[in-house]
């Protein structure tokens, strides 16, 4: 055969293999953005790449705001609507993403159910236990999925903690759980001002760092606690920095009793360097998620403490939007870190952290 047709045929064949390949791929889901204030939309809007979704509408007032947004990633403004009803109405997006205020978490779910438009909204779920309760009526009478993301929800480290904890039990049964969360502020930090505006109003984020970053212990608690409500929660906050923050508390730390096991959750916009690390106790040793990647373990007292470098979890579960497609396609279930049952438990602890500081005593939930 000579060697110019062995050519073409040899692209012929790539270019069949990779038209294949391109058909076999999933459609991207289309995704509308409810708000630009929060930090974390950045991470949404720097992934286009990813093909996995596409952005075909965000609902933002502040027009100042979305132009720097816009131009930023590359973005054309005609995808920017002043309300959340004219973009989902225009552009009709199969799942959007809450990057506005924990109040205003109920409104965009208000918005999007009786569309049947699914909703993945920022950590916590709501602002209050009435808030999360109106949104699971919501989420449940119209079949959509209401998921909540946290960052800890990718860390392969957390992941490998509970299959050695809850699985494998190699530290027995749990008796405590220590949960670190926070950094030295958002002043401190310096998120964008749209950010730090309702992150520090007692309204708009129901509290301070007790809110922001109270919500990972709790979420990873009853993770691990396979969905226990707590039989108690106490709490007491501070405020350390006053004249940063002189309307919600910057330092908290709350304590959330079992039947045979006690969570600590330490949130604080006070440390020295942001942190996210997580200790479990058991009955026979310990397992420390120290970040992302760094793994701690000691099964017994005797035992040297094992070092660990934890990969990434595997796709779909290494990052939100690509979790967020996969479950909008059906091709994963919800895992129980975002679901909707988890949370509402979160956001119950959080309300009775916040009422235990107020009122300097335990909290005892209900039966």
């Amino acid at each position: 055969m000579p060697r110019t047709i062995l050519l073409v045929l040899l692209l012929l064949l790539g270019s069949i293999a990779a038209a294949n390949a391109t058909s076999l791929a999933p459609a991207p889901i289309r995704v509308g953005i409810a708000g630009l204030t929060h930090a974390h939309v950045h991470v949404l809007l720097g992934r286009a790449q990813r093909g996995d979704v596409v952005i075909v509408g965000i609902a933002e007032p502040n027009r100042d705001l979305a132009q720097r947004l816009t131009k930023q990633y590359g973005l054309s403004m005609k995808l920017v609507y002043p309300t959340l009803e004219e973009m989902l109405v225009k552009t009709k997006p199969q799942a959007v993403t809450a990057f506005n205020s924990i109040y205003d978490h109920l409104a965009v779910v208000q918005a999007c159910a009786p569309r049947g438009v699914h909703v993945m909204v920022e950590k916590p779920l709501a602002v209050s236990v009435d808030h999360a309760r109106q949104m699971a009526a919501l989420a449940n009478k119209h079949h959509i999925h209401l998921l909540t993301n946290y960052e800890t929800s990718w860390y392969g480290t957390n992941h490998r903690a509970y299959e050695l904890v809850t699985q494998q039990k190699t530290i027995g049964d749990i008796r405590k759980m220590v949960v670190h969360d926070g950094h030295q502020g958002p002043k401190a930090i310096n998120v964008n001002p749209e950010f730090l505006e309702w992150l520090t109003d007692p309204v708009q984020n129901g509290g301070g760092a007790l809110i922001d970053f109270g919500c990972y212990g709790a979420d990873l608690m009853t993770w691990l606690m396979q969905g226990q409500r707590p039989q108690s929660v106490t709490a007491v906050t501070q405020h350390l920095q006053p004249q940063v923050y002189p309307r919600v508390d910057d330092e908290a730390t709350i304590v959330v009793t079992y039947p045979h096991a006690q969570g600590i959750i330490q949130a604080s916009w006070n440390w020295p360097y942001s942190r996210k690390d997580m200790e479990i106790y058991g009955q026979t040793g310990a397992v420390f998620a120290l970040d992302s990647r760094q793994l701690r373990v000691r099964p017994t007292e005797k035992a040297a403490p094992q070092e660990l470098t934890i990969a990434a979890p595997k796709a779909p579960y290494d990052e939100p939007f690509a979790y967020l497609a996969a479950v909008v396609r059906g091709d994963i279930q919800e895992d129980k870190l975002s679901s909707l049952d988890t949370n509402l438990i979160v956001v119950e602890i959080l309300d009775a952290a916040r009422q235990s500081a107020k009122e300097g005593k335990t909290i005892f939930l209900s039966k």
